[in-house]
């Protein structure tokens, strides 16, 4: 059909909602599709699905967020008393240590996803993240038991951090399949919300023990607490997760009804799950995953993770004073960050993501000489400048990552492209800035650090392709009614001819 008379049977109002989806039926080798072929999502499914997926991202940032908060007081209880900042160095390098078997744990769990199912391999890595966590609460301290204490915590860092390799990727996947083409943006954005309301809990509850715990008494029982309690809420994201069923998109994968746009293009579209063949096929776009996620990590872990022990240790604020600034921040970031995902629907993601890149470019020097006069206000102004980049990214990066790989490569391409990246930026960043702060004597080392990644990110967001409220590739159109399934059919069909 020419695109000519797509446009002349085509309902003036379904093309003016969904203007990006007619543009691409008309550009297609074979624009036909049929009613079966396109997905009508379920409203409460895909609200049950954000809140398991959401829920789980909130665990795994709950972990994180503690270790980070607590660098200093598990530097004193797992590792040999002496200088202050190699105690902090050695905290720091147990961190990253979790990164480095993320891409392994990306490369396991992502292909199995394509292959098994995104439900299956998210509850399992629910289970293994509980697991690891609520361990490390009941290692016994470096007084105790001597190098068996560091030893121990470094292997249950790295069971966190191969069951993380397939937890972004999976929830981002699970979020992206379940939402409809022209809402993705706004509920990939509480998977973020999720990272946030993760780490305000870290935040809070470290906050809280702090407040009331005098440091002796955290160093001797009081920093178990936080990681006690991954436990409990394992279980509890376990649970909302067996609840689901799989995502419609892999369904219709499994069923074979998918009519995917690459297989107009001649491109494979079996062999699901097949490592050698996402590095092989897809690593032009492996490549700007990494660079992407490298960006986005290096801003977001530098904000999130590294900027309490920033505060305490390198400027001499309390820590309690510290969080608190960053609760504040963060909290305030959450009640903006649907609205930012409803803005990347609209206006597109790249938009949306170039906005935060160029902030962190242009503002991270202005912030941390703010940051670095002291004071309660310019401290915080300074970290709002930052996390208004910061959610520009949060709001957006969900939505954007899962649309770069087709549906039977999307899990294994996604966890193996963003774990790569996390392992080599992410979990890297308290301990290079610390490293950097050491070097240099300088402590504006964060704001270079992160201008270098947001120039990276600029580039990365420049030569990446538009996808708001288009298919997924390699998945029919997700709508949120019959009318609208119905008019897109309609669209297609060519006016009688008498």
């Amino acid at each position: 059909m020419a695109a000519s008379d797509l446009q002349q049977v085509a309902d003036p109002e379904a093309v003016k909602r969904h203007p990006t989806l007619f543009r691409a039926i008309r550009q297609r080798k074979n624009p036909r599709l049929r009613r079966s072929d396109i997905t009508v999502t379920d409203d409460q499914a895909v609200k049950r699905a954000v809140k398991a997926a959401s829920l789980g991202n909130a665990m795994e940032w709950f972990d994180f967020g503690i270790y980070s908060y607590l660098a200093v007081t598990l530097g004193h209880v797992f590792f040999p008393s002496g200088n202050d900042t190699t105690q902090l160095l050695s905290s720091f390098a147990t961190f990253a240590v979790a990164f480095l078997v993320r891409p392994l744990g990306g490369m396991f769990f992502g292909p199995m996803g394509d292959r098994i199912g995104r439900k299956k391999v998210l509850a399992l890595t629910m289970i293994m993240m509980a697991v690891g966590t609520f361990a490390i609460g009941v290692i016994p301290s470096h007084a105790s038991i001597g190098l068996w204490a560091p030893a121990l915590l470094i292997f249950f860092r790295l069971i966190q951090g191969f069951s993380t390799g397939g937890e972004y990727g999976g929830a981002s996947t699970f979020i992206a399949e379940y939402a409809p083409d022209k809402r993705r943006g706004y509920f990939g954005s509480f998977l973020e919300f999720g990272t946030l309301a993760g780490y305000v809990g870290a935040a809070g509850l470290v906050t809280a023990l702090t407040a009331v715990l005098d440091t002796p008494t955290m160093e001797a029982w009081g920093w178990r607490i936080p990681f006690l309690v991954a436990g409990p809420l394992g279980l509890v994201g376990l649970y909302l997760r067996l609840r689901l069923d799989e995502t419609p998109a892999f369904q219709k994968l499994e069923g074979g009804t998918a009519q995917a746009s690459e297989a107009s293009d001649g491109i494979e579209t079996t062999a699901k799950g097949d490592l050698a063949k996402i590095f092989r096929q897809y690593w032009p776009t492996l490549i700007l995953c990494i660079a992407l996620v490298g960006a986005y990590n290096i801003t977001d872990y530098m904000l999130l993770s590294y900027m309490p022990t920033y505060l305490s240790d390198e400027l001499g604020y309390s820590e309690t004073h510290g969080l608190l600034v960053l609760l504040a921040v963060m909290v305030a970031l959450m009640l903006i960050i649907s609205q930012v995902g409803k803005l990347s629907d609209r206006f597109g993601r790249k938009p949306l993501l170039m906005a935060g890149m160029l902030g962190f470019l242009c503002l991270s020097l202005p912030s941390f000489l703010l940051i670095r006069q002291g004071g309660i206000p310019a401290i915080t102004i300074g970290m709002v400048m930052l996390g208004l980049s910061l959610v520009c990214m949060l709001g957006t990066m969900s939505a954007a990552l899962p649309a770069l790989f087709p549906t039977q490569v999307r899990y294994g391409s996604l966890s193996v492209g963003y774990n790569l990246s996390a392992s080599l930026f992410g979990g890297t960043t308290p301990l290079v800035i610390t490293a950097l702060i050491s070097w240099s004597g300088t402590n504006l080392m964060p704001a270079y650090y992160a201008m270098a990644a947001a120039l990276v990110g600029v580039i990365a967001v420049a030569c990446m392709k538009e996808t708001a409220q288009q298919p997924l590739d390699g998945s029919p159109p997700s709508v949120e009614t019959e009318a609208e399934a119905a008019q897109l059919c309609a669209a297609q069909t060519p006016e009688p001819k008498f």
